[in-house]
């Protein structure tokens, strides 16, 4: 008995050598190291991704940094980082810097996303619309009471997640056109402060990734729902019920909430690595289901096989 279980363990060793022939760390598609910048707004959204691969490839090793999108952005322009998830595409002159490298970068789109506005569970309307936020982040508007006559005479404050993230880029850029003030505003480190921050103190407008208060299947994420309200944006210079719509996926999808903008996944991986694997990944339909579930819009609407039986 004692010379078949020696038999037994020689046989698994040899066998475990021939399956394992290598290092199971290289780094490829689906095994090795690799770390990544992702702006802190998809921060919900990416930890599930991550945490799916690396359970389903079991050597593999993704070291994801949570920051301002403008810090991704650097880390990918100094090469410090060879991925970053992002709002934006890379522009011309980035383009020319990373080349100098070397390096060609590939830009996938792979959701969605929409920018929520969240007010004190006091607050006693629940509409606003995009001239009314552009006057307040131009500093014309100042005051709650501008907004309604019945609203107390105070200042509205304004809060981001941080003063370079691409929330505040996308406002200044696509909403205020340039044409933006930081006088009332100010910013705190990560989407989860401006949360609690604005669930204690009435008179704040705070601006968030909506993936931060959309998966109705994160009880972390239900707990911040009951904290604060979510305000309806209309497109209308007359915001009211009808035609104002909160940031769900329907209304995210069709463009009728109007403050959405694109997350797109950037790698400048010079082979396919682990990197491009989990590039790919995300864009799978797997990835796609993610993002789904997470609350905003996956770039493809990830499909159902249905087979249907002819009748007898």
């Amino acid at each position: 008995m004692r010379n078949t279980l020696i038999l037994l363990t020689i046989l698994l060793l040899v066998c475990g050598c021939r399956f394992f022939k290598g290092d199971p760390y290289k780094n490829t598609t689906v095994s090795g190291t690799t770390r990544i910048s992702v702006d802190e707004t998809f921060r919900p959204v990416m930890e599930a991704e991550i945490d799916l691969f690396k359970g389903i490839y079991g050597y593999s090793d993704i070291k994801a940094s949570y920051l301002p999108e403008n810090k991704a952005f650097e880390n990918l322009l100094n090469d410090s980082v060879q991925l970053i998830v992002a709002s934006r595409k890379l522009t011309p002159d980035e383009i020319s810097v990373i080349n100098r490298l070397k390096l060609y970068p590939k830009q996938l789109k792979v959701a969605t996303d929409a920018i929520a506005l969240i007010v004190h569970p006091s607050c006693r309307d629940s509409v606003i619309s995009v001239r009314q936020i552009r006057d307040i982040l131009s500093g014309k508007i100042t005051n709650w009471n501008q907004l309604n006559p019945t609203f107390p005479d105070v200042t509205i404050r304004v809060l981001f997640d941080n003063e370079k993230s691409g929330i505040v880029q996308y406002l200044a850029d696509s909403i205020c056109h340039g044409n933006f003030s930081t006088v009332h505003a100010s910013a705190l480190s990560f989407n989860r402060d401006v949360i609690e921050y604005t669930s204690s103190h009435p008179n704040v407008l705070g601006f968030i990734g909506v993936s931060w208060i959309s998966n109705k299947n994160d009880s972390l994420h239900l707990s911040f729902q009951r904290k604060i309200k979510v305000l309806s944006v209309s497109s209308s210079d007359s915001p009211d019920a009808g035609n104002s719509f909160k940031p769900y996926q329907a209304y995210m999808l069709d463009q009728m909430y109007p403050l959405i903008r694109s997350v797109y996944i950037i790698n400048t991986e010079p082979r396919s690595g682990l990197s491009t694997g989990f590039a790919s990944f995300v864009a799978s339909d797997k990835g796609q289901r993610i993002i789904l579930k997470a609350g905003i819009v996956p770039a493809v609407a990830p499909t159902r096989v249905v087979h249907v039986r002819p009748d007898l």
